[in-house]
Formats: structure tokens, C-alpha cells, sequence
């Protein structure tokens, strides 16, 4: 184990487009479906769900966020609709798989989608059965990250000690609450939207492009 993590006792990974690359194209998937979903709501045209989709992404930090607030929607109807897509482009990795369980100490996966959403997706890459603990946007009383409110909920929730602990996540900002409560933070910098959105370095302690690598390099390698 590199040395730099060997206080780590909880390892916290984000789900899209962080433990599998972006380049995907899964979200593309959700995104047709989240602005489909808003034309039938808003009973608008797709121009029009496109542009209140992406300003309720960007203003509240997930489209479901603003909907919520500004709509009323249900976010169990919301989330079941939208994930409601095939996984056929995502791969099972065998690497991950191998590395995961090395990890000392508790894997747990901190997302913005949905629990039933993200075991299909952790089925589907064959890494489920790795991961202690899932919190999603339910447990986090559907206050997405990066509102520090669903950090909190979450080392309470597991008995976590952030300063113990390491969040990885594809998108800056979703690490700064982690970093101002003590936490390691590592940017998976892969592309995804708005992943550099108010970067800081301060708040990034280490940057990498895919984790499957990360982990081969601090665990070293094969066993």
C-alpha cells in the first residue's frame, strides 16, 4: 500500500462516470430520458426540457434537485423513470474486481442516483459484492452532493471519521465538502460534464484519469 493512504480506514467512491469511464456515454442514456420526462411534465418541447434540465442542473446540482424544489416531483417516480435503460455499454471489470477487495478497511459507494440504479450498474461492472455500504440520494434526504448536508448523513449513517476516510468522485466541487471535513480527495478527470466546474486545487489532493490505475498504482499491482 502507497504510504500516503496508509491511514485510510474508509474508502468512498462515486458511482457515474468514476467507476466506469465516461466515455461510456451511459449518462447520454439518463440525460435523453430526464428530457423526455420533462417535456411530458412541463408539457413543453424538447428545446425548451432541454433548457430548464441542464439550468436545474447547474443551479441546484442535479436536474431532480430543481424539479423537486421548483415542480414538485417525486423523486422515487422521478429516478425509476429516468433509469430505466439498458447497461449494455457498460463492461464487467476484472480489474476492479481484483483490486477492490484489497483495499484495507470499508469500501462504500456515495451517489447522486438511486440505490436500486446503482446495484444494477455495480452487477453489471461485477463489483457489488465488494462494497459494504451504499448511500444514495434518498439517504441523503435528496440534498445531492456537493451539499455538505449529505456528507454529514453519511459518516453519521456508517461511524465514519473523515479524517480517516477517502472520497473519489469525478466532479471538483463534489470534493470540497469532503475536503473541509478532513477527508482525502482524489479526481478522477475523465471528462465528464462539468467535471472541473470550480476547481480548486487546494481541494484536490490527488488527480488521476482512471481508477482502475489508481488503484493498480498504490496497491502495487498484482497480488
Amino acid at each position: 500500500m502507497d504510504p500516503r493512504f496508509a491511514n485510510v480506514r474508509d474508502w468512498i467512491f462515486d458511482l457515474d462516470n468514476c467507476l466506469y469511464p465516461a466515455s461510456t456515454g451511459l449518462f447520454e442514456l439518463i440525460d435523453e430520458r430526464m428530457g423526455a420526462y420533462i417535456e411530458r411534465l412541463l408539457e413543453c418541447d424538447r428545446g425548451e426540457a432541454r433548457r430548464v434540465q441542464k439550468a436545474h442542473f447547474h443551479e441546484h446540482g442535479t436536474t431532480l434537485a430543481g424539479l423537486m424544489k421548483e415542480h414538485g416531483v417525486d423523486p422515487h417516480h422521478f429516478l425509476a423513470d429516468v433509469h430505466d435503460i439498458t447497461l449494455e455499454r457498460v463492461q464487467c471489470d476484472e480489474r476492479l474486481g481484483r483490486l477492490l477487495p484489497r483495499l484495507p478497511g470499508r469500501r462504500f459507494v456515495f451517489t447522486n442516483g438511486d440505490a436500486p440504479f446503482a446495484r444494477r450498474v455495480l452487477e453489471a461492472i461485477g463489483i457489488a459484492h465488494h462494497f459494504d455500504e451504499l448511500h444514495d440520494i434518498h439517504a441523503s434526504s435528496y440534498r445531492p452532493k456537493p451539499d455538505p448536508y449529505g456528507y454529514a448523513l453519511l459518516c453519521e449513517r456508517f461511524g465514519i471519521d473523515p479524517v480517516e476516510a477517502l472520497l473519489v468522485d469525478d466532479m471538483v466541487q463534489n470534493l470540497a465538502p469532503a475536503k473541509a471535513l478532513g477527508m482525502t480527495t482524489i479526481w478522477v478527470d475523465n471528462g465528464s460534464e462539468r467535471g472541473n466546474h470550480n476547481y480548486d486545487s487546494r481541494v484536490v489532493d490527488e488527480r488521476i484519469i482512471d481508477v482502475g490505475e489508481w488503484l493498480e498504482s498504490i496497491l502495487g499491482g498484482h497480488e
